[in-house]
């Protein structure tokens, strides 16, 4: 279990170390490998997590902070390597340690020298809470917090210069082997011999063994002999020693390297591979064809310069699982690209086409976004994810709020449906502090997206103030459609705060316009809005028409969260009917299937909630115990309170006690901890009927079966049907027949029935009696 990258390449070397770092790992929570740059911190550590992963019941994770610039994004990158999402009104850290806080996993900070105090915090933060989580951090100096163990990583062993070895001898050194191995990836038939082992050792020593730059050496002996490749570096070294005093040998010499490799390129591919630098987190072909002419560069060109630098391993080509390749840079490369492009006088040109490319990227998915080809678009900007953070901040950090308020506008329902609700509303808050001339239409999006990503954090009076004046601009302005966006954000802010009858009237004005302005899924989307509000008011009727209308209208255009939403309000519907339990089964089954291909983890848990309580109505208890315990799992690590599907929330939890009765126990907190340790992928599968575990055989549950608990109203002391007992735990609450049924979505004359007659079986007189007798039963608790 986890994300640990395959190694593309054989691991050379480091026993000792590996050993080392693994027995400092298995007595200390927090090890931190240092050294410079190049020197294989990184490699280093994901062979020690890769050997200790059998250890770790819960996995080792990877996260990549080496693209990361911004100091307050280090939580959620970690946040979204383990599937973490924010929670409304509580800082990630939090929602962070409520997830770690019972797992043995080992996490890996790589690349954490630019961020030194925001990883320092939150490791600290994490382990102060987490008793099972180790940590393995990479990166130029310590954390320095209390209890970090160090290990400096030394280069690797070369010859001393002088020394008198032989052919074995020489080849024993790790610095060699290295060497040797990569420089026979790139000419098959290269070998360690008695006539280039000297040159080998002299090449290796000169480059101090580290291991990047040795790599980048070996991959020029298919232009150069290695004789000529130990005296290029010589002279290389010669030249660029004189430095920054204040830079160790090392990272000298790593400069040197670079250098050197950059020297070697040609003037046309020296520019392009400064400019590619530009790129966070890597780019593609037509992404680098946008920022890399000019100067003697056409568009034509780009491709073939790009080879060549693939070909010379400062770039590294990655075919994808799409077949479209995508290019990235090693970051100490990067970053001396970045050096480059800094000092050649063209950064600020460059940077310009970085944000221009992906802004029209973002517009371009912005549509698509609401089509059949959303899933594939949201993979898209997730993969550009580093890319669209940084062209956002250049943006604002030039003071372009015009093109920043476009990106954010492209992006803002991406952001909704990944749940980033917090970083959207970060980047819109930064464009409101420096917008006090912004245009009225710029602001009037700006305002929108940030009303929307407090809707998102459940923030509800921040979303109105925001949408309020989001609107009256749009209105202003005479922008029906950006105005029919605006209301349904409002309507949504107000059906949050309980405010029903508001949100109907707001989300009735929003639809008519929306449909008026030919925004068929903006339409869809508030259908299903407005449906939640008036089945929240009672309107079942109502509601079922709203819902199966805002279902045809997403599969008219294709979008699978719409369907999604409106399929789930349906099943609610058919679960309260008492009677329609299959049918609330197969539509909360395709609700979940297309939450699931969006990547909204939100509906992923709802939907796995309502199938527990499908599946416990039904019998197969030992498999709702399951459904159940991967639902809490997710709602743990997801903004689940940020949904006008609460209420469903609270009726499903009123389900449980009732079925723990029925199966025993034991055998259902048996089941409960097989789902909570299902990974969201395991746990769709599972409930999609594409795994099972040995237990789960279908209804009857096997299990329930097994333990000889009757799958009838029998299972209940004094025969109470499963809704009389969930009748009388809410009695016993405390709740009025009113609220008992609000909360179960009945008529109250439904309530009163419901009570008349588990009074009768349990020979209560009145409320006292009932609750006495539910406390004794273990049917509510004291």
């Amino acid at each position: 279990m986890g994300n640990l990258p395959s190694p593309l390449s054989s691991f050379v070397g480091r026993e000792r170390e590996t050993a080392g770092v693994e027995g400092l790992l298995g007595h200390t929570r927090l090890v931190t490998l240092t050294g410079p740059g190049g020197c294989g911190k990184t490699r280093l550590g994901l062979a020690v997590a890769a050997d200790l992963a059998a250890e770790f019941d819960d996995g080792v994770w990877l996260v990549e902070l080496a693209s990361l610039s911004d100091p307050a994004l280090v939580p959620q990158t970690v946040a979204a390597a383990l599937g973490v999402r924010e929670q409304p009104g509580r800082a990630l850290s939090a929602a962070l340690i409520d997830y770690l806080r019972p797992k043995q996993l080992l996490l890996v900070l790589d690349n954490c020298e630019h961020l030194v105090g925001a990883c320092a915090g939150l490791a600290d933060t994490l382990l102060a809470s987490c008793p099972r989580l180790r940590i393995l951090a990479t990166g130029r100096q310590a954390l320095g917090i209390t209890g970090e163990a160090c290990w400096q990583v030394p280069t690797l062993s070369v010859p001393e210069e002088g020394q008198a070895l032989s052919l074995e001898q020489v080849a024993e050194y790790e610095a060699v082997r290295l060497f040797v191995e990569r420089a026979s990836l790139r000419l098959p038939g290269f070998e360690l011999t008695s006539h280039n082992a000297g040159a080998v050792a002299q090449t290796c020593r000169r480059l101090d063994g580290i291991p990047l730059a040795i790599e980048l050496a070996a991959a020029r002996v298919t232009a150069l002999a290695v004789e000529q490749i130990a005296d290029r570096l010589e002279d290389c070294l010669a030249l660029l020693t004189a430095g920054s005093p204040a830079a160790s040998p090392r990272q000298r010499t790593l400069r040197a390297t670079l250098a050197w490799s950059h020297e070697l390129l040609g003037e046309r591919e020296r520019r392009l591979f400064r400019r590619l630098a530009v790129f966070a987190g890597g780019w593609t072909l037509e992404a680098a064809e946008a920022v890399g002419p000019g100067g003697g560069i056409r568009r034509a060109d780009v491709v073939e310069l790009l080879s060549r630098l693939v070909d010379k391993s400062l770039v590294v080509a990655d075919s994808g699982s799409q077949g479209a390749a995508r290019y990235s840079m090693l970051e100490p490369i990067r970053q001396y690209g970045r050096e480059a492009l800094g000092c050649s006088g063209e950064a600020e040109a460059v940077r310009g086409h970085h944000a221009d490319w992906f802004l029209a990227l973002a517009e371009r998915a912005a549509p698509q976004l609401k089509t059949p080809q959303q899933v594939a678009w949201l993979g898209r900007l997730a993969q550009e994810d580093n890319n669209l953070r940084a062209a956002l901040e250049w943006l604002l950090g030039r003071g372009q709020l015009v093109e920043a308020s476009r990106l954010a506008w492209a992006l803002w329902l991406f952001w909704w449906i990944r749940g980033r609700f917090a970083e959207g509303r970060r980047w819109m808050q930064q464009a409101l502090d420096k917008g006090a001339a912004m245009p009225a239409a710029a602001r009037a999006k700006v305002l929108f997206v940030a009303g929307t990503m407090a809707d998102g954090q459940a923030d509800y009076r921040s979303a109105e103030s925001l949408l309020g004046e989001s609107l009256g601009l749009f209105k202003q302005l005479g922008d029906r459609r950006g105005a029919a966006y605006a209301l349904s954000s409002a309507g949504f802010a107000a059906i949050g705060q309980g405010r029903n009858r508001q949100g109907i009237a707001v989300l009735e004005e929003a639809v008519e316009l929306a449909l008026a302005e030919g925004e068929r899924w903006a339409a869809a989307f508030m259908l299903c809005f407005l449906a939640t509000a008036r089945r929240n008011e009672g309107d079942r009727t109502g509601a079922q028409q709203l819902a199966e209308r805002g279902l045809a209208l997403s599969e008219e255009v294709g979008d699978r969260e719409g369907a999604c939403a409106a399929l789930y309000i349906l099943a609610t519907l058919a679960q309260e009917s008492e009677s329609d339990g299959g049918r609330a089964g197969r539509l909360l089954g395709e609700a979940l299937a297309r939450a699931a291909e969006v990547g909204d983890q939100t509906n992923v848990a709802y939907c796995l909630d309502g199938l527990a309580a499908v599946a416990g109505e039904q019998g197969r208890l030992a498999r709702a115990g399951r459904l159940w315990g991967a639902a809490e799992a997710l709602l743990e690590q997801i903004e689940a309170a940020a949904y006008v599907y609460a209420p469903d929330r609270v009726l499903c939890r009123d389900r449980v006690a009732p079925a723990r009765l029925r199966l025993g126990v034991e055998a259902f907190e048996a089941a409960w901890a097989q789902g909570r340790a299902m990974t969201p992928g395991q746990a769709v599968a599972y409930a999609l009927g594409q795994a099972a575990t040995e237990q789960d055989a279908g209804a009857p549950d096997a299990q329930a079966a097994s333990a000889g608990v009757v799958q009838d109203s029998a299972a209940y002391p004094d025969g109470l049907t499963a809704r009389e007992a969930e009748v009388l735990r809410l009695l016993a609450g405390g709740n009025t027949n009113k609220e008992i049924a609000a909360q179960l979505v009945l008529s109250v004359a439904t309530v009163q029935r419901h009570v008349a007659n588990l009074y009768r079986k349990i020979g209560a007189r009145g409320r006292a009696d009932a609750t006495a007798y539910a406390l004794k039963r273990g049917l509510a608790q004291a």
